[in-house]
């Protein structure tokens, strides 16, 4: 089972982050090989960091629970909450497998937020028109119930000139109750 689990850092956390950085990373390792995405948000100043994204296999519910409350950052409270979704692979690949590369042009992770709907009246399930061919897709799937019955959402990692072309992305925006777009690079230990 795929998940994404967005955790959103507390105000003025980040000097515990960067305290937990190594320990974060080692958690992380042991993740590695169910791991399709990750990586820090980032505020308008393009410096604060606000987040952490971690799109991962794991083997069920349970698990994923595991996974985002057991992070360090989390446990030590770098976090104010989490967002934790089943997730679809449309792409069927991870980020390390993106044509773009790791480098060039802007980033983003946009959300969008949408009331629950069963699956097979979802919109914006499989991959938007147009995006395929343009090569800006990282990352991209909806966000599901638990059981995977519902949809509740849409995420999507995208390589974008900037914010509104990001949120473009979501072909029926008027469908979602809330749209976020994130600033977003690649994570995982330097090279």
């Amino acid at each position: 089972m795929e998940f994404l689990c967005y955790h959103r850092d507390r105000s003025g956390s980040r000097a515990l982050r960067d305290e937990l950085l190594e320990a974060h990373w080692a958690y992380m390792d042991g993740f590695a090989e169910g791991m399709i995405a990750r990586g820090p948000t980032f505020g308008e100043d393009g410096e604060t960091v606000t987040g952490s994204v971690h799109v991962l296999d794991l083997p069920d519910v349970a698990a994923a629970r595991a996974f985002a409350f057991d992070e360090p950052n989390h446990r030590a409270g770098v976090y104010r909450d989490v967002l934790l979704r089943r997730w679809r692979n449309v792409l069927g690949r991870t980020m390390w497998d993106f044509p773009g590369g790791r480098a060039g042009g802007d980033r983003f992770l946009v959300l969008g937020l949408g009331s629950a709907t069963p699956v097979e009246r979802a919109v914006d399930v499989g991959v938007p028109a147009g995006w395929e061919e343009r090569g800006d897709l990282i990352a991209y799937g909806p966000l599901l119930s638990d059981d995977g019955a519902v949809w509740l959402g849409t995420a999507a990692l995208v390589r974008a000139a900037g914010p509104e072309a990001a949120r473009a992305v979501l072909a029926s925006p008027g469908r979602y109750a809330d749209i976020e777009v994130h600033d977003w690079q690649f994570g995982g230990r330097p090279s």
